[in-house]
């Protein structure tokens, strides 16, 4: 009996060591988007560049930028941006927070978007990669690799800025 009971303790702790291990390998089993791009895995670790609120959409985003965007950024050197620069965009609907009416604050997890510049890659799309993955889910967006140009033709309006909308946000 007390075997048993050595064997059973053995078998709980090596279910429980694992359980962070199963998790983190479902975080990184998320379906590629329909255009292949995979979500890059160190993206929470970039830098803040911008926030930006949607009226049209109702929803509050923060977009980093990876170190060679952020280095761009800095620099001002971003028409074009160079190759390897990525940008995230994180997006949640709007919410109201609990104790303080006036807040806006983040809900519900909307979407993950990112922006990947490969000028010869991506030339059909101005040079940039697109993709998107929706709520906490993490299902990706679209229904074939051409969903990009949907992406391409909206960021035609930021062409002036190397078709990218945020800009780095002023600090003192």
């Amino acid at each position: 009996m007390p075997n048993n009971l050595i064997l059973k303790s053995a078998l709980s702790a090596a279910l429980f060591m694992t359980m962070p291990v199963l998790a983190l390998s479902q975080e990184m089993t998320v379906a590629p988007a329909p255009n292949g791009i995979t979500i890059p895995k160190d993206y929470k670790t970039w830098q803040p560049l911008g926030v930006s609120h949607r009226s049209d959409k109702d929803s509050l985003r923060i977009i980093l930028a990876n170190p060679i965007a952020m280095k761009a950024a800095t620099a001002g050197k971003t028409n074009p941006w160079p190759d390897g620069s990525m940008f995230a965009k994180l997006a949640w609907k709007d919410s109201t927070h609990p104790n303080f009416a006036a807040a806006t604050v983040p809900g519900e997890l909307s979407h993950v978007e990112f922006m990947l510049r490969d000028s010869k890659k991506f030339a059909n799309t101005n040079g940039w990669g697109y993709a998107r993955w929706l709520g906490m889910e993490q299902k990706p967006y679209g229904n074939g690799a051409d969903f990009a140009q949907e992406c391409s033709s909206c960021h035609l309006q930021a062409k002036e800025t190397g078709y990218v909308f945020t800009h780095k946000a002023p600090l003192p």
